[in-house]
Protein backbone atom coordinates (compact mmCIF):
# COMPACT_ATOMS: atom_id res chain seq x y z
CA UNK A 1 0.00 0.00 0.00
CA UNK A 2 1.69 3.32 -0.48
CA UNK A 3 1.50 6.71 1.46
CA UNK A 4 -0.88 8.33 -0.60
CA UNK A 5 -4.10 5.96 -0.13
CA UNK A 6 -6.63 5.83 2.22
CA UNK A 7 -7.79 3.15 3.71
CA UNK A 8 -11.54 2.55 4.79
CA UNK A 9 -12.61 1.04 7.88
CA UNK A 10 -16.05 0.34 8.92
CA UNK A 11 -17.36 2.47 12.31
CA UNK A 12 -20.72 1.82 14.10
CA UNK A 13 -22.95 4.96 14.61
CA UNK A 14 -25.39 6.08 16.74
CA UNK A 15 -28.41 3.94 14.91
CA UNK A 16 -26.04 0.90 15.21
CA UNK A 17 -25.51 0.64 11.01
CA UNK A 18 -22.28 0.03 9.75
CA UNK A 19 -21.09 3.35 7.48
CA UNK A 20 -17.69 3.40 5.57
CA UNK A 21 -14.84 6.55 7.29
CA UNK A 22 -11.58 7.08 5.33
CA UNK A 23 -8.26 7.28 7.68
CA UNK A 24 -5.83 9.72 5.97
CA UNK A 25 -2.20 8.42 6.31
CA UNK A 26 0.96 10.37 6.48
CA UNK A 27 2.02 11.98 2.94
CA UNK A 28 -1.77 11.87 1.79
CA UNK A 29 -2.87 15.17 0.31
CA UNK A 30 -5.62 17.13 3.38
CA UNK A 31 -8.23 14.56 4.31
CA UNK A 32 -10.59 17.64 5.19
CA UNK A 33 -9.87 19.11 1.68
CA UNK A 34 -8.83 22.84 3.17
CA UNK A 35 -5.64 23.13 1.21
CA UNK A 36 -5.10 26.97 0.88
CA UNK A 37 -5.97 28.56 -3.07
CA UNK A 38 -2.70 29.88 -4.34
CA UNK A 39 -4.46 33.29 -4.73
CA UNK A 40 -4.52 33.69 -0.80
CA UNK A 41 -1.53 32.69 -0.17
CA UNK A 42 0.22 35.24 -2.42
CA UNK A 43 -2.59 37.72 -0.89
CA UNK A 44 -0.99 36.33 2.56
CA UNK A 45 2.48 36.82 1.28
CA UNK A 46 1.84 40.79 -0.01
CA UNK A 47 0.02 41.92 3.18
CA UNK A 48 3.39 40.26 5.12
CA UNK A 49 5.59 42.16 2.61
CA UNK A 50 3.95 45.31 3.02
CA UNK A 51 4.48 45.49 6.02
CA UNK A 52 8.23 45.65 6.15
CA UNK A 53 8.27 47.68 3.20
CA UNK A 54 5.87 50.50 5.36
CA UNK A 55 8.64 49.92 8.20
CA UNK A 56 11.31 50.80 5.48
CA UNK A 57 10.11 53.47 3.82
CA UNK A 58 9.01 55.37 6.87
CA UNK A 59 12.73 55.02 8.07
CA UNK A 60 13.81 56.39 4.43
CA UNK A 61 11.05 59.20 4.75
CA UNK A 62 12.50 59.88 8.61
CA UNK A 63 16.32 60.09 7.42
CA UNK A 64 14.97 62.30 4.25
CA UNK A 65 13.69 64.89 6.92
CA UNK A 66 16.73 65.00 9.21
CA UNK A 67 19.17 65.88 6.04
CA UNK A 68 19.62 63.14 3.40
CA UNK A 69 22.30 60.46 3.99
CA UNK A 70 24.95 63.37 4.47
CA UNK A 71 24.03 64.00 8.92
CA UNK A 72 24.38 61.18 10.86
CA UNK A 73 21.02 61.77 12.71
CA UNK A 74 19.42 60.82 8.85
CA UNK A 75 21.99 58.10 9.02
CA UNK A 76 21.17 56.70 12.36
CA UNK A 77 17.12 57.10 11.61
CA UNK A 78 18.13 54.94 8.17
CA UNK A 79 19.78 52.52 10.23
CA UNK A 80 17.14 52.33 12.60
CA UNK A 81 14.75 51.70 10.26
CA UNK A 82 16.22 49.14 8.80
CA UNK A 83 16.60 47.18 11.86
CA UNK A 84 13.51 47.45 12.85
CA UNK A 85 11.72 46.14 9.36
CA UNK A 86 13.95 43.01 9.77
CA UNK A 87 12.95 43.02 13.64
CA UNK A 88 9.61 42.79 12.76
CA UNK A 89 9.77 40.53 10.07
CA UNK A 90 11.69 37.81 12.12
CA UNK A 91 8.85 38.42 14.90
CA UNK A 92 5.82 37.73 11.97
CA UNK A 93 7.82 35.08 10.55
CA UNK A 94 9.46 33.02 13.03
CA UNK A 95 8.13 34.28 16.41
CA UNK A 96 4.07 34.82 15.59
CA UNK A 97 4.14 32.07 13.45
CA UNK A 98 5.82 29.44 15.54
CA UNK A 99 3.54 30.65 18.68
CA UNK A 100 -0.18 30.55 16.62
CA UNK A 101 0.86 29.09 13.28
CA UNK A 102 -0.01 32.39 11.87
CA UNK A 103 2.11 34.92 10.34
CA UNK A 104 0.06 38.72 10.24
CA UNK A 105 -0.94 38.55 6.38
CA UNK A 106 -2.02 34.40 7.29
CA UNK A 107 -4.19 35.65 9.91
CA UNK A 108 -5.99 38.33 7.62
CA UNK A 109 -6.92 35.71 5.51
CA UNK A 110 -7.46 32.69 7.19
CA UNK A 111 -4.87 30.32 6.43
CA UNK A 112 -2.44 28.80 8.92
CA UNK A 113 1.08 26.99 8.58
CA UNK A 114 0.60 23.86 9.68
CA UNK A 115 3.19 20.64 10.16
CA UNK A 116 2.18 18.21 6.82
CA UNK A 117 0.96 15.75 9.80
CA UNK A 118 -1.25 17.90 10.36
CA UNK A 119 0.75 18.96 14.23
CA UNK A 120 1.49 22.68 15.08
CA UNK A 121 4.39 24.50 13.72
CA UNK A 122 7.44 24.67 15.94
CA UNK A 123 9.96 27.67 16.24
CA UNK A 124 12.67 25.29 13.97
CA UNK A 125 9.95 24.57 11.58
CA UNK A 126 8.84 28.21 11.21
CA UNK A 127 12.74 29.70 10.72
CA UNK A 128 13.66 26.53 8.88
CA UNK A 129 10.83 27.84 6.31
CA UNK A 130 11.39 31.63 6.11
CA UNK A 131 15.20 31.54 6.46
CA UNK A 132 16.17 28.92 4.17
CA UNK A 133 13.05 28.16 2.25
CA UNK A 134 11.88 31.28 1.54
CA UNK A 135 15.55 32.36 -0.01
CA UNK A 136 16.03 29.08 -2.00
CA UNK A 137 12.25 29.62 -3.67
CA UNK A 138 13.72 32.64 -4.21
CA UNK A 139 16.76 31.53 -5.73
CA UNK A 140 15.09 29.31 -8.08
CA UNK A 141 13.58 32.61 -9.78
CA UNK A 142 10.47 32.37 -8.18
CA UNK A 143 9.59 29.19 -9.52
CA UNK A 144 9.69 27.47 -5.64
CA UNK A 145 6.48 29.60 -4.74
CA UNK A 146 5.14 28.69 -7.82
CA UNK A 147 4.79 25.11 -6.90
CA UNK A 148 1.72 25.78 -4.85
CA UNK A 149 -0.25 26.60 -7.76
CA UNK A 150 0.73 23.67 -9.13
CA UNK A 151 1.04 21.07 -6.27
CA UNK A 152 -1.86 18.67 -5.89
CA UNK A 153 -1.25 19.31 -2.11
CA UNK A 154 -0.38 22.81 -2.73
CA UNK A 155 2.94 22.73 -1.17
CA UNK A 156 5.75 25.46 -2.08
CA UNK A 157 8.95 25.15 -2.40
CA UNK A 158 9.78 26.18 1.52
CA UNK A 159 7.08 23.87 2.54
CA UNK A 160 8.59 20.86 1.11
CA UNK A 161 11.79 21.82 2.87
CA UNK A 162 10.30 22.55 6.06
CA UNK A 163 7.66 19.88 6.09
CA UNK A 164 5.01 21.92 6.73
CA UNK A 165 1.92 23.16 4.17
CA UNK A 166 -0.76 25.98 4.50
CA UNK A 167 -4.32 25.40 4.76
CA UNK A 168 -7.34 27.34 5.48
CA UNK A 169 -9.02 27.96 8.80
CA UNK A 170 -12.19 25.29 8.99
CA UNK A 171 -14.20 27.94 10.20
CA UNK A 172 -13.62 30.48 7.40
CA UNK A 173 -13.57 27.61 4.90
CA UNK A 174 -17.00 26.19 5.79
CA UNK A 175 -18.54 29.84 6.07
CA UNK A 176 -17.13 30.26 2.19
CA UNK A 177 -19.05 27.32 1.62
CA UNK A 178 -22.52 28.93 2.52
Amino acid sequence: MSARTEPTSLTSTRRGTKSRSTAATIGAPRADGLRAPFSLRCGAMLIDYTLFVAVVAFATLLARAFGGGTHLAASTALTFGYLAALSLTALNFVVLAGFSGYTIGKWVTGLRIERKDGAPLSFGRAAVRHFIGYPMSLATLGLGFLLAAFNREGRALHDVIAGTTVAREQKRARAARR
